[in-house]
């Protein structure tokens, strides 16, 4: 079985679309039972390809995180193929010791949404997935690798808080969400990174630090600009250069899982359920889908 790579991109994925500088076939949008998915692309990379996805739309940020349609993206990258996903994703820091533009592998999650689809197995008696690790460790660490490999400011491990949206936090959430361990705030991995592992893809984000959250140091308001005022011109430059990073990361990410067979757990997942008989080969008929 061929192990193909995904990538889901955040919220500056269009950018690089709509530049060049991510090119390749575009299938256009895949018909789900959850609804249309976001337009995929075939990305070739050297001798390697992968499945490129904008999260938020390949035009602009059309969609905010609140309401991307989860379901229908993971399940499309599904039917074409995919078995690993990269997921990028560009949080707030919690943690002072974090820098704007600095890459962040977390390695775990804290779910503070409030609203949305979390699993393809609603009414179901399956879907009792292990969450230690959240993320895939092999595919993590192939990352990790790929990037210190192109000298980049790359930190591995902390805590990802992901918050329902489109707001942004309070500066009293902040401080609960430190208190509880938290080092970043994001909206987009739940429930994503669930609904992959209920389909027994690998998942591991990459997150690039765009803003201090509110309450972690002085940020006088500024209407019309980025956030109001959070982040500064010369601190935008340094998260918009962490973006332009991303297709040479993913090419390097790309090129190192190019004919590596997964030695992981992710594959096995469901395997119980498969064992007693609740699901059978054919991922499609696991899914509850809506009427």
């Amino acid at each position: 079985m061929e192990e193909i790579l995904a990538v889901i991109g955040g919220s500056q994925a269009y950018t690089l679309i709509k530049s060049g500088r991510i090119f390749g076939e575009r299938f256009g949008s895949v018909r789900t039972p959850f609804g249309d998915s976001q337009p995929i692309y075939k990305i070739f990379a050297g001798d390697a390809y992968y499945l490129f996805l904008s999260r938020h739309g390949e035009e602009g940020y059309r969609i905010s995180a609140s309401f991307v349609n989860y379901c229908a993206n993971i399940w499309a990258l599904k039917e074409l193929g995919a078995t690993r996903v990269i997921a990028w994703s560009g949080p707030g820091a919690i943690n002072v010791n974090l820098r704007l533009g600095q890459f962040v592998l977390p390695d775990d999650i804290i779910d503070e949404t409030k609203r949305r689809i979390y699993t393809f197995f609603e009414g179901m008696g399956v879907g009792f997935v292990r969450q230690n690790p959240v993320f895939c460790p092999n595919l993590q660490n192939i990352a990790l690798k790929a990037m210190v490999k192109l000298g980049l400011d790359v930190r591995l491990g902390g805590t990802y808080v992901c918050t329902e949206g489109p707001r942004l936090e309070t500066p009293a959430e902040i401080k609960k969400f430190k208190a509880f361990g938290a080092d970043m705030v994001g909206m987009t991995l739940v429930p994503e990174v669930f609904l992959a592992k209920e389909l027994e893809m690998c998942y591991a984000p990459i997150c690039y630090i765009t803003n201090y959250a509110e309450g972690v140091r002085e940020a006088k308001f500024s209407p019309g600009e980025l956030f109001e005022g959070l982040i500064s011109e010369e601190e935008k430059s340094l998260v918009e250069s962490a973006v332009d990073r991303f297709p040479e990361i993913i090419s390097a990410i790309a090129g190192i899982l190019a004919g590596e067979e997964r030695s992981c757990g992710c594959a096995h997942l469901m395997d119980r359920y498969k064992q007693r008989g609740d699901l059978g080969p054919d991922w499609h008929t696991w899914v509850k889908q809506p009427k």
